[in-house]
């Protein structure tokens, strides 16, 4: 019975259940138990689509992305300067990230078991190149807003029980009355560090990108002359 069953489900439905079960139970929560109970099969049917809990995350990974993609306000419109294109893929990819509880944990180390993110990776970086970026700068220049997003949201979750509220052992006022004695600068920088995700991620992604064009852009007008 169980190989019947197993030939009824596939591999992004078993990630639709289990995206849908990961904000509740969280990743270390999410068991292939867990999702074949949802689907009302036997766990070893899972094994047939997913050698490991690896092998279903890439697959989650999968899912997420493509979601995150048909948002229109997650991508770039019309003809934008590639400073804003690199700023709207971030935003959109924080924002997918966020829907999910532990969603930068899944996302982080994923790889993707379909080839249609390439699309938009030719995409962003046709733009840099055309910019006047080479392909290499182009590369690193995509890749370092990309690990700023995931870092920066991975930390986020990290210290947060739900969207505003900080976990146990995050209480910013007892920190301050443990550090102030003899940190003062360290104990103030709580209050900084533990609020304002929002304003605090928009500011560090344009420090990335001020710092991309300060040390690439004068070399790529160079090549557009």
């Amino acid at each position: 019975m169980a190989t019947k069953k197993t030939n009824r489900i596939d591999p992004a439905q078993v990630a639709e259940v289990a995206l849908g079960l990961l904000n509740e139970k969280g990743l270390e929560g999410l068991t292939l138990r867990a999702i074949a109970g949802e689907l009302n099969v036997q766990a070893p049917a899972l094994y047939w689509h997913f050698k490991n809990k690896q092998a279903l995350l890439d697959e989650m990974a999968t899912v997420m992305y493509r979601r995150m993609v048909a948002d229109p306000a997650a991508r770039p419109s019309g003809d934008v300067s590639w400073q804003e294109r690199i700023l709207a893929v971030n935003r959109g990819l924080r924002a997918g990230l966020l829907r999910y509880r532990d969603g930068a944990k899944v996302y982080s180390g994923a790889r993707f078991t379909a080839d249609d993110f390439a699309a938009d990776m030719e995409e962003q970086l046709r733009a840099l190149v055309d910019a006047g970026f080479g392909l290499r700068q182009a590369v690193r220049a995509s890749t370092t807003a990309y690990m700023f997003t995931l870092g920066f949201v991975t930390e986020e979750q990290g210290m947060q029980r739900g969207p505003g509220e900080l976990r146990e052992g995050f209480d910013v006022e007892e920190r301050t009355g443990r550090l102030a004695p003899d940190y003062p600068l360290a104990a103030a920088a709580g209050k900084e560090i533990f609020a304002d995700y929002d304003d605090r991620f928009e500011e560090g992604l344009r420090l990335i990108v001020a710092g991309i064009e300060a040390r690439y852009a004068p070399e790529a007008a160079g090549r557009e002359g």
